[in-house]
C-alpha cells in the first residue's frame, strides 16, 4: 500500500436502480416544461423514448412498446432488411453482427423511420453501428458526393469509428454495376488540411466523411467541403462538444449556418447527455434538428457497474509519485488509466517537461511490473497516437499513461484500474 505518510479514505458507491416516474407527478411538475418543448414520454422496458406527441414519432414509440411487450426480438438483418443495402448485411454476418444491442433495437427504426435522433447510450453499446447502418441506407454509391458526415470531438475516437465505416464499406455489391462504386471513406483527422484530401474532395468526393471539428471548420471556412450534398449529419459525444469552448462555435455554424436541418438527418450521440430535456428543447428551437426529433435512451438501469471502490489517498505533492507506484504495486492491475492534466500554455512557453512526460519517465524507471507502459496524450503526432491505440488493444496488459483523450467514447473494456 501507499507510504506511511498517505491516509486512505476507502468509499464504496452502488447505483441505484432506475424508477419509472408516477405519469400523474411528472405532467404535472413538468407541464410548463412539455408545453415548451412539446414532449412526450413513451417508456418501453428500462429505456425511453421522448417524441412530439399525436406524431409519426409517437405512433413509432408505441409499436416499438407493444412489439417489446410481446417479447419479440427480431435479428439484426430482420431490423435492416428493407433499408439497408443487401451487400452491407451480409458484411455485417460476416463479421459477427447478428442480434442487436438494445440501442440498435430501439433506434434503427425511428432511424429508418426518417427521423431525425438523439442517441443515449452508455459507451460500448452500439451508437456507433447503429448510425452507420442509418449511413449506410442512405448514401448512394453512384453518386459522387459527400453524403454523410460524422463529426467526432478527438482523433482517437475517429480513428475508431473511420475503421468500423471501412469494414462495412468493404462489402462487395452483387450488382456487376454497383461493384465500380464501392462506398468511399475519408478521415480529415489530423488537426490541419492535407493536400491529398483538398485533391480527393474535388476530384472525387468519397461518400462518407469522419471528421474533427477543427478540420472540419478549415474546410467549410476556405469552401473546400460544402455540405450541400449531405444527407446524414452525425455528432458522436456531442455533450462534450457543446461544453467545448473552442469548438462550439464552429459546431453551431455547421448545424445552422452551412447546413440546414430540413435538408439532411441528424443524429446526436453520447453516452452522458445532462438535462437532456432542456438538450431536447434547444435542439428544435435553435434548429440542430427537425421538430420530431426523438430521444432514444437506453440501459437507463445500469449506466455503471453495479459496484465502484473508490480509494482517495492523500500525499504530498512531490511523493505523488511513489504513492502512485506503490498502489500499482499492491492493486496488481490487469490493464489501468492513469490520467493526467494537460500541459498549461504557460508551462510549455517555459520549457517545463509535460506531466505525462515525467510520469511516463518515473514509471519506466521504477516499475518493474508485466504490463507496458503506454502513453497517449494531444501533442503526439497521428502516427505515434494510433500506435499507441494499437498497443493497448493487443490485450496484453498495459499501463496508459494519459490526458482525458481518451475519456471520451474510446472502448477499452480490458481496463480493471483507472488512477487520476
Amino acid at each position: 500500500m501507499a507510504s506511511n505518510s498517505a491516509s486512505q479514505i476507502l468509499a464504496i458507491t452502488k447505483t441505484a436502480p432506475y424508477s419509472k416516474p408516477r405519469a400523474s407527478r411528472f405532467l404535472q411538475s413538468r407541464k410548463p416544461y412539455l408545453n415548451l418543448c412539446c414532449l412526450s414520454q413513451k417508456f418501453s422496458n428500462d429505456n425511453a423514448l421522448f417524441c412530439l406527441p399525436n406524431s409519426k414519432s409517437f405512433l413509432l414509440a408505441k409499436e416499438l412498446e407493444e412489439r417489446n411487450s410481446n417479447n419479440h426480438s427480431p435479428t439484426l438483418r430482420e431490423i435492416c432488411q428493407d433499408h439497408v443495402p443487401g451487400n452491407v448485411l451480409r458484411r455485417l454476418e460476416e463479421v459477427g453482427y447478428l442480434v442487436p444491442t438494445d440501442v440498435q433495437r430501439e433506434a434503427l427504426p425511428v432511424l429508418f423511420s426518417g427521423n431525425d435522433c438523439i442517441l443515449h447510450a452508455q459507451t460500448g453499446s452500439g451508437k456507433t453501428l447503429t448510425y452507420l447502418l442509418l449511413i449506410y441506407s442512405q448514401i448512394n454509391p453512384k453518386k459522387s458526393a459527400v453524403q454523410a458526415l460524422i463529426v467526432v470531438p478527438t482523433r482517437e475516437l475517429g480513428m475508431q469509428i473511420t475503421k468500423v465505416a471501412r469494414m462495412l464499406a468493404a462489402a462487395r455489391h452483387m450488382d456487376p454495376e454497383l461493384e465500380q462504386k464501392s462506398y468511399t471513406v475519408m478521415a480529415l483527422l489530423d488537426g490541419g488540411i492535407l493536400r491529398s484530401h483538398k485533391r480527393w474532395l474535388k476530384a472525387e468526393p468519397p461518400a462518407i466523411v469522419v471528421a474533427t471539428i477543427g478540420s472540419l471548420s478549415q474546410l467549410l471556412e476556405k469552401q473546400i467541403f460544402k455540405p450541400d450534398s449531405l444527407r446524414v449529419l452525425v455528432v458522436d459525444e456531442v455533450d462534450f462538444l457543446f461544453k467545448s469552448s473552442k469548438q462550439v462555435s464552429s459546431l453551431r455554424k455547421l448545424l445552422t449556418s452551412y447546413s440546414s436541418c430540413n435538408n439532411r438527418q441528424t443524429v446526436f450521440a453520447s453516452a452522458s447527455i445532462l438535462q437532456h430535456r432542456r438538450f431536447i428543447h434547444d435542439c428544435i428551437q435553435q434548429k440542430w434538428t427537425k421538430g420530431d426529433v426523438v430521444h432514444v435512451h437506453v440501459n437507463r438501469i445500469m449506466p455503471m457497474p453495479a459496484c465502484l471502490y473508490h480509494r482517495f489517498v492523500i500525499c504530498g505533492r512531490k511523493a505523488k509519485h511513489q504513492v502512485l507506484l506503490s498502489l500499482l504495486q499492491s492493486d496488481l492491475p490487469e490493464s489501468g488509466i492513469i490520467f493526467v492534466g494537460e500541459q498549461s500554455e504557460k508551462s510549455k512557453k517555459s520549457g517545463q517537461a509535460s506531466s505525462t512526460t515525467v510520469l511516463i519517465d518515473f514509471l519506466r524507471a521504477s516499475y518493474e511490473g508485466p504490463l507496458d507502459i503506454l502513453l497517449l496524450e494531444e501533442d503526439m503526432n497521428f502516427n505515434s497516437r494510433a500506435a499507441s491505440l494499437t498497443d493497448v488493444r493487443k490485450g496484453d496488459g498495459y499501463l496508459l499513461v494519459s490526458t482525458d483523450i481518451v475519456a471520451r467514447g474510446i472502448d477499452l473494456p480490458e481496463t480493471t484500474h483507472i488512477y487520476n
